[in-house]
Parts: C-alpha cells; sequence; structure tokens
C-alpha cells in the first residue's frame, strides 16, 4: 500500500470509528501507537490495527454494542507487561483493539498509562484526541519493547531533522 492510500486507509477507517466512539464512550480516550504516529504526520508508518486506549466502562460498553465483531480468539502479545480491559474487533480495513484502564508492569509494580498532553487531529470533519509527539515518545520509551522503543527512535529523528513538529 503506497503512503496516500495508506493516508486514506487510516483516516477513512478512524472517520468511520468516530461516531461509534462517541455513541459509547463516556470517559476520555485517545488513539495510540502506531495509527496516533500516522495522524500525527509520521506517515510511514502505517498502522495495522487502532488501538485506542479508554476506561474499562467504555471497553465494556462498546463490546456491548458491537460484540458481533468481537475476536475472542486473538490474545494481547505481552501480557506479563500489559493489562487492561481487552478487546479487538473486526472492523475493515482495519481492526481495533480498545484497551481499558491499561496498565504496566514497571519496576515490579502495575502502574496506570497515563496520557498528559493530548493533539486534537481532524479526520475527515471528526476530532480525535492523540497524544503529543512528545507524550507519545515519553509513551513509547515507558513502554519499553523493542517495537516500542523503534517508534521513539523514529518519531526522535523525524523531529531533529525538522519533519515532524512537538507543540
Amino acid at each position: 500500500m503506497n503512503t496516500d492510500a495508506a493516508q486514506d486507509a487510516v483516516v477513512a477507517s478512524v472517520a468511520a470509528l468516530a461516531p461509534l466512539f462517541a455513541a459509547s464512550f463516556r470517559d476520555p480516550w485517545w488513539l495510540i501507537g502506531s495509527t496516533a504516529m500516522h495522524l500525527s504526520g509520521e506517515t510511514d508508518i502505517v498502522p495495522g490495527d487502532i488501538d485506542v486506549l479508554t476506561s474499562e466502562r467504555d471497553v465494556d460498553a462498546f463490546v456491548a454494542r458491537h460484540g458481533d465483531l468481537l475476536q475472542r480468539e486473538h490474545q494481547p502479545a505481552d501480557d506479563a507487561r500489559f493489562r487492561s480491559r481487552f478487546a479487538r474487533l473486526r472492523f475493515s480495513p482495519l481492526p481495533v483493539e480498545l484497551m481499558g484502564g491499561l496498565q504496566v508492569w514497571r519496576d515490579g509494580t502495575w502502574t496506570p498509562v497515563r496520557v498528559e498532553s493530548t493533539l486534537v487531529v481532524d479526520c475527515q470533519g471528526h476530532a480525535v484526541q492523540v497524544p503529543t509527539l512528545a507524550e507519545q515518545l515519553r509513551l513509547f520509551e515507558w513502554f519499553g519493547r523493542a517495537k516500542d522503543l523503534d517508534k521513539a527512535r523514529r518519531l526522535r529523528d523525524r523531529i531533529h531533522a525538522g519533519d515532524l513538529h512537538v507543540a
């Protein structure tokens, strides 16, 4: 998939999902991971799914409305490092992974994931929240997996090159 087609698919997917999230979610939520990077200008990253950080009750509410799309057989990777109310749903073209009350095992304790600074991105008329670039860097480094550290490096390189601007 070329960069323009990937951008179109990501934006169209998020735009289609935003009203569904709005109808189910009552608590703050953010797109995180590769989707957040992509929507923040790092379009060389092509997300394989849409990661959503929200509350446990919002995951439950969304699954109650869209349970027919639930991929019950899917188990998240790194469950020794991460825990949450997790659900993966089959949406086209990108599946959605909901993480309610996400926590990370760090220094011998479970620590809640918090997004401290937010950027609002327009997706075909729908305002969605992603962590700021600085916050994405912090989260990727904090998550600490090889793939997260690689994403942090890519963001840092693009910021230092002047291709992306930290707000």
